[in-house]
């Protein structure tokens, strides 16, 4: 099983931003994905979640300025950030669990620098 994430890079502050993961491999089903960040020096943090049926929660730094969604049928899941600042700056990975068989799997990404400098 794999998860591979897409979308970072070097915006402007205000730009916007579209993350993708995609998981991969021998999945039976995907239950409760999510972003995290971590910044230089910093843990890694919640961004948000977001669950099979679509229910999502949202770090309160997000909140109001990133959107998490998913495609069930692709084993994919976004994050759309807007109005991004410079303390969004950091390696953002998702993170997914995944059912192979009967039993439930947590996947880490590889990670996507997010860059937010004028």
């Amino acid at each position: 099983v794999q998860l591979v994430e897409s979308g970072g890079g070097l915006v402007q502050p205000g730009g916007s931003l579209r993350l993708s993961c995609a998981a991969s491999g021998g999945i039976f089903s995907v239950n409760a994905m999510g972003w995290y960040r971590q910044a230089p020096g910093n843990q890694r943090d919640l961004v948000a979640t977001i669950s099979s049926s679509g229910n999502t929660n949202y770090a309160d730094s997000a909140k109001g300025r990133f959107a998490i969604s998913r495609d069930n049928a692709k084993n994919s899941m976004y994050l759309t950030m807007n109005s991004l600042k410079p303390d969004d700056t950091a390696v953002y990975y998702c993170r997914a669990n995944i059912m192979i068989g009967p039993y439930e799997y947590q996947y880490w990404g590889q990670g996507t620098q997010v860059t937010v400098s004028s």
